[in-house]
């Protein structure tokens, strides 16, 4: 590593610890939610797709899989997050430039939409101040407030050679919850490494310098770095490819029983998947998330137009009550514009 890119880090790494010594944080699911997870194709595997990354949706799971495309993509996500409590969105742009690099743009925003506002609607009837149960609303002064929460990926990836990617990734989140918001900003480095044809090995370092969300109300919020691990080897099988891809989360957050398993304040979680590839006309794909949910789907690939769906269900009797999530997805490749490839 370059001396002065090793300084760099060291500083970055100083800085931020300055930073939330500095002031109280909260660490525990802090950004939970960026990982819910982008794109039909990648869902459908279960979130196993560290080592797979290979179109847009690579600025999300692995940025270093970013310098594999070939053409700029764009891919727009809705996700029916538990019978449409919760609206989830994705919107990512990728463009490759060059013979070896690539930049790309994902938004995601994750929102409760017209949540009843009953702070002002109150009246004490007692004259008490206390809330009791002869106090009423007043239905005409409940109003409704949004909780959302927002995230811009800047992707940058480079092709180091035919078996090695590396990127990283500039991500700026956006926090609103009724009158009060968030900033923070947060740093992923990725890399895929193809040791032999058809196995590929991804690493992902997520908020590797930690990342700070400061709210207006002075309450800090603190993401620890997560490691993601994975691997994935193509087989011929029937005329088409069947992927197995197998990744590892791994955290900080002393998440103990709320992950699969843990050893001391780390813990580990794993994302299993496989997706047959039928001759790059449809794919059917089946995985189990970090979360406990099984998940299936399917995708079509129509001239310049991928269409891909998944479903995924909770497991265990705990989670009964939470309805199905159903997502679906659209990436769209365009014709490949001759003053990126012209080396200008």
């Amino acid at each position: 590593m370059p001396k002065n890119l090793l300084s760099a880090i060291i500083l970055v790494l100083f800085f931020t610890f300055l930073q939330v010594n500095a002031q109280t944080v909260i660490s525990k699911y802090a950004g939970e939610f960026l990982a819910i997870g982008v794109g039909g194709r990648p869902l459908g595997m279960g979130g196993a797709y560290v080592a797979v990354a290979n179109d847009v949706t690579a600025g999300y799971y692995n940025p270093a899989g970013l310098a594999r495309i070939n053409y700029p993509e764009i891919s727009l996500m809705h996700d029916a997050r538990f019978g449409n409590l919760e609206n989830y969105d994705y919107a990512g742009v990728a463009i490759p430039f060059d013979n070896d690099m690539s930049f790309g743009l994902s938004i995601m925003r994750l929102a409760v939409d017209g949540i009843p506002d009953t702070r002002n609607a109150l009246m004490d009837i007692t004259g008490s101040g206390s809330l009791d149960d002869v106090n009423r609303l007043d239905y005409s002064k409940i109003t409704e407030f949004s909780d959302q929460d927002w995230a811009f990926y800047l992707t940058f990836a480079k092709k180091q050679s035919e078996n090695f990617f590396y990127g990283a990734n500039i991500k700026i989140i956006r926090r609103n919850i009724a009158e009060y918001s968030a900033w923070g900003v947060g740093f992923d480095a990725g890399a895929i490494y193809c040791p032999m044809d058809k196995l590929s090995l991804g690493l992902n370092l997520q908020d590797i310098t930690t990342t700070m969300v400061a709210w207006s109300t002075g309450r800090n919020e603190l993401i620890s770095p997560t490691v993601k691990v994975g691997g994935a080897y193509e087989v011929n099988f029937l005329g088409g490819i069947i992927t197995p891809a197998l990744d590892l989360d791994i955290r900080f957050e002393n998440r103990q029983f709320a992950s699969e398993f843990h050893i001391g304040p780390v813990s580990f979680d794993g994302h299993f998947g496989f997706e047959y590839n039928f001759k790059n006309i449809f794919a059917v794909r089946a995985g189990y998330n970090d979360v406990k949910q099984f998940t299936i789907g399917a995708g079509v690939k129509l001239p310049k137009l991928n269409i891909d769906y998944s479903f995924a269900r909770f497991s265990g009797s705990s989670v009964d009550n939470l309805d199905d999530t159903h997502r679906i997805s659209i990436m769209l490749t365009l014709e490949e514009p001759k003053f990126l490839r012209s080396g200008m």
